[in-house]
């Protein structure tokens, strides 16, 4: 197993490759196709703007190398943004597409009384399929570190494996399919139970 991290000239990769260390990963940094060798697993870690990540993944020319990879049903972890682009496109970017694998659109939050956007902090997720393969031994409302002012909202449900409420407002707060797994909080975060959605996904 050798796990790739995907950068894009953006994203939290430092805190992640340290989160894969810690489990006696030692992960390639992937700028570019020529760069993924014998990359068994990618990771996207993200921060950033939707527009900007898309952007910036074009010109190095990853998006249809992810593409590819999602669609031949390779091992991928997508978090925060890089979960978010997973989708058709963003309210953040009018006019921009995503990469378009997990059929739904990216919203921002609705303004309500005492709402503080951007949502930050600890909050928890409420499991809505069991223990999946990356959910297994999490528990049913594990509680994981977000960052963020917009949310996705896939069109099939049974894509979501866990429901994030904020406010009076409930999201997907995960999604998986297949080998796929894709999350807004940040795994890389959120202690023990964030080293342990790595480690189910890794399978180790």
């Amino acid at each position: 197993m050798k796990v790739g991290i995907i950068d894009y000239g953006g994203g939290n990769l430092r805190s992640v490759a340290n989160a894969l260390r810690s489990l006696d990963q030692a992960p390639v940094i992937v700028a570019g196709p020529e760069e993924l060798g014998d990359v068994t697993h990618l990771m996207l870690p993200g921060q950033g703007a939707f527009g900007d990540t898309m952007e910036r993944l074009e010109k190095r020319g990853l998006v249809s190398l992810l593409q590819d990879w999602i669609a031949a049903d390779r091992p991928y972890f997508g978090i925060c943004v890089g979960y978010q682009i997973l989708f058709d496109a963003s309210e953040e970017a009018p006019g921009v597409q995503g990469l378009g694998v997990v059929p739904g659109v990216v919203t921002r939050f609705q303004d309500e009384p005492g709402l503080k956007i951007p949502h930050m902090g600890w909050n928890s997720a409420l499991a809505t399929r069991g223990e999946t393969q990356v959910w297994h031994g999490l528990g049913a409302e594990p509680y994981f570190y977000y960052v963020h002012s917009f949310f996705p909202k896939p069109k099939d449900p049974a894509t979501v494996v866990a429901e994030t409420t904020y406010g009076t407002q409930t999201f997907a707060g995960a999604v998986e399919k297949g080998n796929l797994f894709a999350c807004q909080f940040h795994p890389e975060k959120s202690q023990v139970a964030g080293i342990r959605l790595m480690q189910n996904f890794l399978g180790i």
